[in-house]
Order: C-alpha cells, then sequence, then structure tokens
C-alpha cells in the first residue's frame, strides 16, 4: 500500500508531466479544491487549482487556468468519473474566478480612465524619445508623469479599459489586472475604400497609417490579432480587412490565420526579421 507521500509525488509528477508544476507543497489529499501557485506564473498568484483524494482509489484532478491545460490521474492507471462533488467544487471555483477576473477588470478600467483623464495630450514626435526613435506621430497619445507615453485601450464597445505604457526606453506595460484580449487601438479614420489595417504594435500601426491613411488598428501583439480582427469584421461586416504581420515565424503563423478568420489578407515587410516600422522607415 501506497504512502500519502507517495501518492502526493505521483499526482505531482504527472501534473507536472503535462506541463503544470505546483509550488505548493505537499499537496492536500483531501478530496477539497485548492487554488495554488504554478512554476512560471507571476509570484502572488494562484492561477492553477487541484483536487487529490487518497481514499480507495486514490485520484486527483488538475488545471493551469491561464494555459487551458487540465488533467485526471488515478493511481490504477484507470478511468475514474469524477464525483458529483468534485464537479460541483470545480464549477463553484470556475464561477469566483469569472467573479474577481471580472473585479479586476473593473479596478482596471477605472484606474485607466483616471490616468487617461490626468495625462497631457502628446501634439508632437519631439515630445517622447520613443516617437523619435520610431519616426512617428503621436496620434492623440498622451503623456503621463512626464515620462509615460500611454495609449489608450479600447473594447468592442468603445469603452476604455486598459493602457499601455511605453517608457523613453521603449519597454511597455499594461494595467496590471485589465482586459487585454480582443480589445485595441484606432488610428485615424476610415478612408473612402473602407479599407481596415491590423497589425501588432502603436509604431507600427502608426508608420502604416502614416504610409496609407487608411484605418489601422493597434491589436498590441501577435496573440490577439485573430481575436481583433473578428472584432472588427462583425463592426464592418464588407470591409476589407489587411492584416499587416511582422516577418517571423510567429507573425505570420498569426497574421495568416487572422486574415482566414475574417476572409481578409495578410501582408508582410519584404526583410525577413522585419516589421512595418522598420520597413517603411528603411524605405524613407
Amino acid at each position: 500500500m501506497m504512502s500519502l507521500s507517495e501518492i502526493e509525488n505521483a499526482f505531482f509528477n504527472h501534473a507536472a508531466d503535462a506541463g503544470v508544476i505546483f509550488t505548493d507543497r505537499p499537496l492536500i489529499a483531501d478530496g477539497v479544491l485548492h487554488r495554488v501557485h504554478i512554476d512560471g506564473d507571476k509570484r502572488g498568484t494562484k492561477n492553477g487549482a487541484y483536487i487529490l483524494h487518497a481514499d480507495g482509489n486514490p485520484s486527483g484532478w488538475f488545471q493551469h487556468f491561464n494555459t487551458g491545460i487540465s488533467g485526471k490521474w488515478t493511481l490504477s492507471g484507470k478511468r475514474e468519473l469524477m464525483t458529483k462533488a468534485m464537479l460541483e467544487q470545480i464549477k463553484v471555483d470556475r464561477e469566483r474566478r469569472q467573479v474577481e477576473q471580472r473585479d479586476r477588470h473593473n479596478d482596471a478600467a477605472d484606474k485607466a480612465r483616471f490616468i487617461w483623464s490626468n495625462a497631457i495630450l502628446v501634439k508632437d514626435q519631439s515630445q517622447h524619445p520613443y516617437l523619435i526613435k520610431k519616426n512617428v506621430q503621436p496620434h492623440s497619445a498622451r503623456l503621463y508623469r512626464d515620462d509615460a507615453l500611454i495609449i489608450p485601450i479600447y473594447d468592442e464597445n468603445k469603452s476604455l479599459v486598459n493602457l499601455q505604457m511605453i517608457q523613453p526606453d521603449g519597454t511597455k506595460r499594461f494595467l496590471s489586472g485589465g482586459r487585454k484580449k480582443g480589445c485595441f487601438t484606432v488610428i485615424g479614420k476610415m478612408s473612402v475604400d473602407g479599407v481596415i489595417q491590423i497589425a501588432e504594435g502603436f509604431s507600427i500601426s502608426a508608420s502604416l497609417y502614416e504610409a496609407t491613411g487608411h484605418l489601422t488598428v493597434v491589436a498590441l501583439d501577435a496573440g490577439n490579432l485573430e481575436l481583433v480582427a473578428l472584432v472588427f469584421r462583425r463592426l464592418y461586416p464588407v470591409s476589407p480587412i489587411v492584416i499587416c504581420g511582422d516577418h517571423d515565424p510567429v507573425g505570420i503563423k498569426a497574421a495568416r490565420a487572422a486574415a482566414v478568420a475574417v476572409g481578409g489578407k495578410y501582408i508582410l515587410p519584404a526583410t525577413v526579421g522585419h516589421d512595418f516600422n522598420d520597413s517603411l522607415n528603411e524605405a524613407t
């Protein structure tokens, strides 16, 4: 008969093999859901959960909410259906996490509105080193506390939900807890032909708008391109959408997927490793 520590180690190793490594040890085999920190996550977060029981045929369940990785384990290796009590715990925890996330989003949106209302409109490229370095205009960006360039981030309902702060050295960060998935900022207005360009970052999008005059959407990163493209396809069902990807493996894959998802097309800079800010500045 295996000891409690051996059961706990077997479950831990099974989760670790799946890519979910608990940092809180020992694990507690009491049949109750526990929220825990996962190796690689930000310190202080508890984005993992598990249920482990040692009675009868020892078994457990685990999940990493950030990655979506989850799994079940039994000591015997045989499939065991989760008990009604375990399923109820998972449901309650999922609902609790949804409430917690909504609260974090609301707090970040309140903070974004406060900072945005107290920031100063940037009128010229010369007012911030990042704009000078990237050779783009501010396009309604603002300045906060004399050094951070503030980019507003909106949701599909055009509500301000987050901010991107760009330091003079180019370091970027978002407000903690703020929404980003499917959110964006917009540069320019719709042109006569109705073309919508979608790119990853602010400087890339600014360069594209300045070169073409087409409405350009900042999707913030490659992983957000498809989600933002889908938003704009819903908002503008017949507009041509062009995904302007970075010429690297991640950028190409993301741009292609976004274009396919909305029935649009994608373009890339001619030079491998470049984004459109690089290529357009190189051409001038």
